[in-house]
């Protein structure tokens, strides 16, 4: 076991020895031993009692807070900061060296654009029509001239971000043409999220993030230091880098549990102004999502270990 999902609300969470005893109603339900975890992701309200906080932090286990209907971020907790101090050090140095932040930020938008394409090239061979398949001709062609762009004649962060909003623009076209009218998909929405594709997108965006958070605090990283996304006060700037070449790969996992009807607009509920996954479905989409993150773990890992070496000017300080 690696993560623990607690997504009922009620539970009182005892430390019992070495594992977390929980309790429902003044009734014990059962244990979970904390050694195995990696992570554990809490769910709407609960009463956890500071020696299990303690306990989670002294064995490195991240604890992700998310609210209850809607899961969004809430907060994280973390055990002690890393020792490698020098790492930041020279990630706060590099963060301010113009040629390194450009050179590493065209590497993530034309990696990310890369995958964009190639995720949209096989989707249309499954489900495109004839006249999307015109539709997506355009998109690629698009692409490959953002592409050229950057690489040619793209010489700052600004001309970066102009380009890769371009092929967002593009790409999400051609994205949400992949679903069901039925689903209401038509643009990309957050904050709350307006139908059932964007609130699992927001969802799959969200645990992936905290995934990058996770790594980077594990190596000893600041999280906030970012080369592509500027530092801005409380973003995991750094996290926002690292999961952009990710983002088409939760766009495919995401496409794939609607096509296959793994879920439908029923399993979702509307709540104010947002849609939500509901509890039942949540409860089925976990496992769903373990399966579907271990080789996104490691992606990021490495992607993690990269930038350490980069900014460590190519030493690797990181344990195998």
């Amino acid at each position: 076991m690696g993560t623990l999902y607690i997504d009922r609300k009620g539970y009182h969470l005892k430390l019992d020895g070495e594992s977390i005893a929980f309790y429902l109603d003044g009734k014990r339900e059962g244990i979970v031993p904390v050694r195995p975890l990696d992570r554990v992701v809490i769910a709407g309200n609960n009463t956890i009692e500071t020696s299990v906080l303690n306990k989670l932090a002294d064995n490195g286990c991240c604890v992700l807070f998310l609210s209850g209907r809607g899961l969004q971020y809430r907060g994280t907790l973390f055990g002690r900061i890393h020792n490698n101090g020098i790492l930041r050090v020279k990630q706060y140095e590099k963060s301010l060296n113009g040629n390194f932040t450009l050179t590493i930020s065209k590497e993530i938008i034309l990696e990310k654009i890369k995958c964009q394409g190639e995720f949209l090239g096989e989707a249309i061979k499954i489900v495109g029509s004839k006249s999307q398949k015109l539709a997506f001709f355009n998109v690629f062609a698009a692409f490959e001239n953002i592409a050229d762009g950057i690489t040619s004649r793209c010489s700052a962060l600004e001309n970066l971000r102009g380009y890769e909003g371009a092929a967002s623009n593009a790409y999400f076209s051609a994205f949400t043409a992949l679903f069901p009218e039925s689903l209401g998909f038509k643009i990309r929405t957050r904050r709350p999220p307006k139908d059932p594709v964007n609130a699992m997108l927001s969802l799959c965006y969200t645990l992936v993030h905290y995934e990058a958070v996770r790594e980077i605090q594990v190596a000893g990283l600041d999280p906030t230091i970012g080369f592509y996304h500027c530092f801005d006060y409380g973003r995991e700037s750094l996290a926002c880098d690292l999961i952009e070449t990710i983002r088409p790969v939760a766009d495919r996992f995401v496409w794939e549990m609607f096509k296959d009807r793994k879920y439908t607009s029923g399993d979702f509920v509307q709540d104010n102004e947002g849609v939500y996954l509901k509890k039942d479905a949540r409860k089925e989409f976990y496992p769903v999502y373990e399966g579907w993150v271990e080789t996104v773990r490691r992606d990021i890992a490495g992607k993690v270990r990269n930038v350490c070496m980069r900014v460590m000017d190519g030493k690797d300080t990181l344990p195998e």
